[in-house]
Order: C-alpha cells, then sequence, then structure tokens
C-alpha cells in the first residue's frame, strides 16, 4: 500500500492517512488491510487503534472520505475533466455528483451503519450533514478537490459522509451505483455552494432548498428500505440480512439508559 499522506488531525491523537488510488476492489482490499495493519502496530506498542466514528464527545469524529474518478481505457484519459468547465468537471462527473446526491439518504445506512456513526454527523465538527456539493467547502457532502498544478489526472469527486465503521465493499458498491444512475439518468446536480453551511439559519437552509441526511441509524434504515436502486444493489439475500442486523442495533441501543439520561432527567423529574 503506497502511503501519499499521513498527518496529525483536529482531535487528540486523531490521525489522516490517504493512501494511493487504485481500481475499486483494491481500494477496498487496501482500506481493509491498512485497518487491520494499524491496530497491530498500534497493540505492539500498548495502544488501541480505533476507528470508530466518534469515539470522544466534543471532539472531531473520524470520517472516511472516499475520492473517486473514472478512467476512459480507451482515450486514456479521466472522464470526468474537463478544461473548459469552472470547476474542471466534466459532465458525467456532474451527473456522478447528483446521482450520488439523489441517493445519499439511503447510501447513509451502508456509508454510516453505526448508532455511532450519527455522533459524529452533526453540524460544527466538520462532517457533513447537509446535502450539497461545492469545491472548498468542508461542510458539503460531496466536494471536488483543488487539482495539483491543474492536472487533468487529478480531478475527482470526493464524498465525506462515510466512515470507517462501514463495510467498504458495500459502500463502494452503492456509491458507484448511485453515481451510475446519475450518469444514465443524465441528472444535474444542483448549484453548487462555497459558504459555510453551519452558519445558515433553519430558514436559510429552507429557502436555499438544502436538506440534510439521516439523524440517526433508524431514519437511514428507513430511507434504505425505500430505494429500490440501493436494494437492487445490495441483492434481496445481502439486503435482508443486512437490514435485519441493523434494526437489531437499533432496537438494542434504544433499550439503553445512558449516564447523560440520570444526570439530566432523574431529580428533575
Amino acid at each position: 500500500i503506497v502511503i501519499e499522506t499521513s498527518h496529525h488531525e483536529v482531535a487528540i491523537g486523531q490521525h489522516e492517512i490517504s493512501f494511493e488510488y487504485g481500481d475499486a476492489l483494491t481500494t477496498a482490499d487496501n482500506a481493509v488491510t491498512m485497518r487491520y495493519v494499524v491496530k497491530a502496530i498500534a497493540q505492539k506498542h500498548g495502544l488501541h487503534a480505533t476507528f470508530m466514528p466518534k469515539p470522544m464527545g466534543g471532539e472531531n469524529g473520524s470520517g472516511m472520505h472516499v475520492h473517486q474518478s473514472f478512467y476512459d481505457i480507451k482515450k486514456k484519459t479521466n472522464a470526468f475533466y474537463d478544461k473548459n468547465d469552472e470547476y474542471k468537471l466534466s459532465d458525467m462527473a456532474k451527473s456522478f455528483v447528483a446521482g450520488q446526491l439523489e441517493h445519499i439518504k439511503g447510501m447513509s445506512a451502508i456509508l454510516s451503519p453505526t448508532v455511532n456513526s450519527y455522533k459524529r454527523l452533526v453540524p460544527g465538527y466538520e462532517a457533513p450533514v447537509y446535502i450539497c456539493w461545492g469545491r472548498t467547502n468542508r461542510s458539503a457532502l460531496i466536494r471536488i478537490p483543488s487539482s495539483f498544478k491543474a492536472s487533468s489526472k487529478s480531478i475527482r469527486t470526493e464524498i465525506r459522509s462515510a466512515d470507517p465503521s462501514c463495510n467498504i465493499y458495500l459502500a463502494i458498491a452503492v456509491m458507484l451505483k448511485a453515481g451510475i444512475d446519475g450518469i444514465k439518468r443524465n441528472l444535474k446536480p444542483p448549484k453548487p455552494l462555497e459558504e459555510d453551511l453551519y452558519n445558515f439559519s433553519d430558514e436559510r437552509l429552507k429557502k436555499a432548498g438544502i436538506d440534510m441526511i439521516p439523524a440517526s441509524l433508524w431514519e437511514s434504515l428507513l430511507e434504505l428500505k425505500k430505494d429500490k436502486l440501493l436494494k437492487d444493489t445490495l441483492g434481496k439475500h445481502t439486503f435482508e440480512k443486512y437490514f435485519r442486523a441493523k434494526r437489531k442495533e437499533w432496537e438494542e441501543y434504544s433499550l439503553q439508559v445512558t449516564q447523560w439520561e440520570i444526570d439530566k432527567y432523574l431529580e428533575k423529574y
């Protein structure tokens, strides 16, 4: 696995590791391998490396940003690149973005698959909760990273809601299927936004037509259940098994009485 960058992130003990791009299956294999290797090396040093989305309250959670582009094998060019576009994005890339935005609510059950995932996905902690896209906007769900030296090869999209607790194979499958659906249907994305949406009032968000991703695992599961494309992508067997397992996880969580609830309500009521 070729590591391109590694640096300390915002939260205590938090690190970002970016590895070299590859085809979808190889990338999924590399992500799974990296998780095991990092945890094994940490253990040798008497430490525990966690990929839990939100291990500490009041701190930024850990996401799994996935960069994607299509390569034209015949032309040997990046199919997402258009030198004449403001963002250097081709129509195909924009339709890909539109497809992912259209299916993101159902995709959330796969990309953010735990109860804990949704404690990361809250406004104000650099986690994307608003269904929109932009270039330099880190509050956007899908971002278009700046290209290095305006290179056509580096033009890509970056979906930012996924976290490392997901099954990366299923995550990539639904991300690609949603994007390809946008391409097949020639969908057009909404106008890109470059403002910090965390500062928007509810009224301003509504006026701009900006929706939010599901706020809990259960909400995302209900959205997944409504999305025929994603259900077909998973297949009947996988969808039913996955939905049943995640519903059980949500029900187990719902039965818990936390210390926060005791502290908040016991004496008050």
